[in-house]
């Protein structure tokens, strides 16, 4: 655990005070009075500031209780006169209902990785001391920031290392693998592809720009010799794959591709 989250740690070990619960709900009833009391008494540019800050507090409240009021809508016009209508107006007779997309929408979209059905939904998390090593440098060896991959990492044709003396992650050679074995659901066969980059790492976003691949990763693969095309007639290039084993232990990288 880091050393700046030593509350988070004895609250694990030894729990919260036993009149917490009842201290909190206490608080946040004082909290509108308090509030109150500070609208009443302050003055001067503190004032201003604390007025704006409620402004554009009550402006977000108003949106979203809009917004879920917005959900429920549903929207129709006036009874149209008969006769001929103008293109614009066709639609006005059909029944809208009001779409509002949610942060819980907006953030699956981020998270493209999380749409698809995976070999392994569930992997065990790699821990920083699992995966690095410390490297002591300096000339009394008392400095200890750099530290070592000891997992499988991949890094692409163009890459080149930074200086030894200011390179903080190293990964080392013979971790560094550029092909891998990809298994085919459907057709049941094996083939040997180039991967072309990490897309995710379920441990931590860290190991995913340093190309950390461990059992349960996103690689992308090169399938283009595998002929798959599209419906439109074009090649399709790069696929995801999953890892299924685990590479360190086993010299390899064994994936299943996601179709």
């Amino acid at each position: 655990m880091p050393q700046n989250e030593y509350i988070e740690r004895h609250r694990k070990l030894y729990g919260r005070r036993l009149d917490y619960e009842e201290r909190k709900r206490k608080r946040e009833a004082r909290a509108p009075h308090k509030r109150a009391e500070q609208a009443r008494t302050l003055r001067g540019i503190k004032a201003k500031i604390f007025n704006k800050e409620r402004r554009n507090e009550k402006i977000q409240m108003k949106k979203k209780i809009k917004a879920h009021e917005e959900k429920k809508v549903k929207e129709k016009s006036d009874k149209l006169p008969d006769g001929a209508l103008p293109v614009y107006l066709l639609d006005r007779n059909v029944t809208n209902r009001a779409k509002v997309l949610s942060n819980m929408i907006k953030q699956k979209r981020k998270e493209k990785v999380g749409k698809w059905d995976v070999p392994i939904p569930k992997v065990r998390a790699q821990s920083e001391s699992e995966v690095f090593k410390v490297l002591r440098s300096g000339k009394t060896k008392r400095k200890s920031w750099k530290r070592m991959v000891t997992k499988v990492t991949f890094v692409g044709e163009n890459f080149t290392r930074k200086p030894p003396k200011f390179e903080r992650f190293i990964r080392p050679m013979a971790l560094r693998f550029k092909t891998a074995h990809v298994t085919h659901p459907e057709l049941k066969a094996t083939f040997s592809l180039p991967i072309i980059g990490v897309k995710k790492n379920p441990s931590s976003p860290l190991y995913t720009t340093l190309g950390v691949i461990t059992k349960g990763t996103v690689i992308e693969v090169n399938i283009s010799e595998l002929g798959l095309v599209t419906q439109s007639g074009k090649v399709v290039w790069g696929k995801f794959a999953q890892v299924t084993n685990n590479p360190e232990n086993d010299g390899c990288i064994n994936a299943v591709l996601l179709v």
